[in-house]
């Protein structure tokens, strides 16, 4: 019996009995389960009035709040939980991740602490502390934590990313590099660990490789409109104006139209000796001018100009 016609069957049974308290809770699962968070809401918290001494009710109520992003309720329902069973490690664990959401730091701290002290092997507990940490920009911390869950777990592409990440801030590039290929090991079509590299290699002035990540920071993700930008950014200044027009022309095709686009679109074009496209997109630029980063003065100079 698939999930949904198991919901049919207890819904059937509530309609006979809406006292059947066990059928109410088993639905009240299934349907969080099934992202109907609202009706979820409703049956858990009928079942909390009737049994306010019930842990487990309360920690789905925190998880049914906690998915609809309401982290304040959903935090209120993991302490009730924790004040009836103090030891309820999934909810002090969950209680972790609500209180990173709402940025109380600390208490998030406190929260895996207690984790760890109970199962010194939980990696995804470790990648939550350096994640915490991460947040503080207490980067000593967040190695310390992500490495340990490497330790417990290799294949942890997101511990592996954000070393990466931290490497890149304190200009280690070469430890950068080999995390974010590390990542693309795990995972080859994660596409931020392309546009990562993409920035180191741009960044240490090697166009040609920063160029072929951006290419497949694209390929994986065909929406990333910063990696269009800063693509065809690096065509221009090749002198590969052709290949920047290909490039905008995809961008403007996947993405939201914006000033930005425009704007790039009309320096393609014209450095690709098409000055009537040039004008075009710059005039579109103009028109789009809530979203150019360019004063809308500097580009309707530049605009007279060509005209």
């Amino acid at each position: 019996m698939s999930k949904l016609d198991k919901i049919e069957e207890l819904q059937r049974l509530l309609k006979k009995d809406s006292n059947n308290f066990q059928a109410r809770r088993e639905l009240a699962v299934l349907l969080m389960d099934c992202g109907f968070n609202e009706e979820a809401l409703q049956h858990l918290t009928y079942l909390s009035w009737n049994f306010s001494y019930d842990e487990g009710i309360f920690y789905n109520l925190g998880i049914v709040y906690e998915k609809m992003k309401n982290f304040k309720k959903a935090k209120e329902s993991y302490l009730k939980a924790i004040e009836l069973e103090p030891n309820y490690s999934d909810a002090i664990y969950n209680m972790g991740l609500v209180h990173t959401e709402l940025r109380e730091y600390n208490d998030a701290i406190e929260c895996f602490k207690k984790i760890i002290e109970e199962d010194p092997e939980d990696s995804n507990t470790y990648f939550n502390l350096g994640l915490v940490y991460f947040k503080q920009k207490d980067y000593i911390q967040a190695i310390e934590n992500f490495q340990r869950t490497i330790d417990l777990n290799d294949e942890d592409l997101y511990a592996h990313f954000y070393l990466g990440n931290i490497f890149k801030i304190l200009g280690d590039k070469d430890s950068a590099k080999e995390k974010f290929n590390k990542v693309i090991e795990i995972s080859p079509n994660y596409s931020w660990a392309y546009f990562n590299l993409a920035a180191i290699y741009n960044d240490e002035g090697d166009t040609s490789k920063a160029i072929d990540n951006l290419d497949k920071t694209i390929e994986m993700n065909p929406l990333d409109v910063e990696a269009y930008k800063i693509l065809t950014k690096l065509l221009m200044k090749e002198n590969r104006y052709k290949a920047a027009v290909e490039v905008i022309k995809s961008a403007l095709s996947q993405c939201e139209e914006t000033g930005d686009l425009d704007y790039l679109a009309s320096l393609a074009y014209r450095g690709a000796g098409n000055k009537e496209k040039g004008i075009s997109y710059l005039e579109r630029a103009i028109r789009n001018y809530q979203t150019l980063s360019l004063s809308v003065q500097a580009a309707k100079n530049e605009l007279s100009k060509l005209k």
